[in-house]
């Protein structure tokens, strides 16, 4: 086997793999860049390849796509950070955090997100690369990465398509590819977005109790915690009323007495009533008096900017998918979208319970894609014939015995170096920032641990970057919990 993966590796040049529509199960491709990023000019080195998932029999049963970013001319590599990046889905490539965020280059956009033709990518000023060395990591079956056979009777998809396989095989995955780059030494950071949240969750500690890999900080961007999401309850359904408040101030389409302050002056006062009101209010269920079912309802009204009627016949529990449709409705008949609301949508029919299409997600689509998919092939010389999977199929995906909130608790009890940071839109529809909120509340019912915790919100959605002023805004705010939290010299104890 060992001389197997030799000639693979051997097959692939500095400048370019032979097409095919099947890729090296472990090859890599290196090439010399420059960017400026806050000001100062370095030169930095990318490597795409795939690095092979094994089995108990070490046997290769997937090969995974990344690419990985190293500063050139670091002194002491020990001491520097590295960031493992995952996106989310699940099914999602690595591509949207690696294009449009923390890479050092961008896709071209203009300042609030939207595709700019023609397609392309650009410097990122912003990127974390001064501070951190990064891997982008695709999960099976998402970017170039791919179960062995690619398909077919013979992948056993329960080693890859859940909640715990994905974090077993992925956890077993890094312990390789930091002893290959020689970063046991380095503070490591992992980086998740949406579901990559979960996904972060669970491996902070599958990372440090079946590895024995210790991190300094797990960053969760826009985190889908589906113990709130896929179920059914006050909270659940109360949670979502701060969303609909940011939502609907950005459109304009709250009552003067709050259209007329900040967003940041408002939401507080709707988490409040949430918080202390709406959820109480929401378990008395069907035993509300009815005059308590019309207050509730006019305050409801009063911080979504929906009609108090709609809110009624709802029972006070308006979909998400309802809101997106309907806040606009008698005001200009467009849809919102539900990754970002600041995008609008035109339906076959103004009436209805839920949007034709995601606005927001077919707008992405337009530049994330063309631009991956050049990057790779043409400024990072990795040309293959296979698909890159901006979605892959990933699914019937298992969800069962989801623990990750409690084992991003006992890794933070275990290892009083790591520190937590959420990152959240606050016009995300879909993974609501008030929900990530109540995920951070949640994780350690004692509080004693919550000095380590940390909440950004930012006037965007769920890829909050996309926004020039985020894009900015949040880097740097990576960047100083990356300084923050590095602990050196710091003894790890309590």
């Amino acid at each position: 086997m060992k001389k197997l993966l030799q000639l693979s590796i051997c097959l692939a040049t500095s400048f370019a793999l032979a097409q095919s529509r099947e890729l090296p199960i472990d090859t890599v491709i290196t090439s010399q860049h420059n960017a400026t990023i806050n000001g100062t000019t370095f030169s930095y080195t990318a490597q795409t390849g795939t690095q092979p998932v094994w089995d108990e029999n070490a046997k290769p049963i997937a090969s995974l796509h990344y690419t990985y970013y190293t500063r050139n001319n670091i002194k002491d590599r020990a001491a520097r950070p590295l960031l493992i990046s995952f996106n989310g889905g699940p099914g999602s490539g690595s591509v949207w955090m690696h294009l449009a965020y923390t890479g050092p280059r961008i896709l071209k956009i203009d300042d609030e997100g939207y595709p700019v033709q023609p397609y392309g990518v650009s410097e990122n000023p912003h990127s974390v690369l001064d501070i951190a060395d990064i891997v982008y990591v695709n999960p099976v079956n998402t970017g170039y990465s791919r179960t062995i056979p690619a398909s077919g009777k013979d992948v056993d998809r329960d080693k890859f398509f859940g909640i715990n396989a994905d974090i077993k095989y992925l956890a077993e995955w890094l312990n390789t590819f930091v002893t290959r780059n020689n970063r046991w030494r380095s503070p490591k950071y992992i980086i998740g977005e949406s579901y990559g949240g979960t996904r972060v969750m669970g491996l902070s500690l599958a990372l440090q109790n079946q590895q024995w890999m210790y991190l300094n900080g797990v960053i969760m961007v826009s985190p889908a915690d589906y113990k709130v999401i896929r179920n059914s309850g006050p909270v659940a359904e109360a949670i979502n009323l701060p969303y609909f408040t940011a939502a609907a101030w950005h459109h304009k389409a709250l009552p003067p007495a709050l259209q007329s302050k900040d967003l940041l002056e408002i939401l507080p006062e709707s988490e409040a009533y949430t918080i202390d009101k709406l959820i109480p209010a929401l378990a008395k269920g069907g035993f509300l008096s009815a005059a308590e079912k019309d207050a509730v309802a006019d305050k409801m009204a009063y911080y979504s900017g929906l009609n108090k009627k709609d809110i009624l016949d709802q029972n006070l529990v308006v979909p998400t998918s309802f809101y997106w449709k309907n806040l606009l409705k008698d005001k200009s008949g467009h849809t919102v979208g539900r990754l970002d609301s600041r995008y609008l949508g035109i339906d076959k029919q103004i009436a209805g319970m839920r949007p034709d299409y995601n606005s927001e997600i077919t707008s992405w689509l337009h530049s994330f894609t063309p631009a991956i998919n050049y990057y790779l092939q043409e400024e990072l010389n990795f040309k293959t014939d296979v698909k890159y999977n901006m979605f892959g199929p990933v699914h019937p995906w298992n969800n069962d015995d989801d623990n990750t909130r409690e084992d991003l608790r006992q890794a933070m009890a275990q290892n009083p170096y790591l520190n937590v940071m959420v990152q959240s839109g606050y016009y995300d529809g879909a993974t609501t920032y008030f929900n990530a909120k109540y995920t951070m509340w949640q994780v350690d019912p004692s509080g004693r641990m919550k000095d380590r915790f940390s909440f950004k919100g930012y006037r965007s959605g769920h890829m909050m970057y996309l926004r020039r002023e985020d894009l900015k805004t949040a880097n740097d705010d990576i960047r100083d919990f990356i300084k923050r939290t590095i602990a050196t010299g710091k003894s790890a104890k309590y």
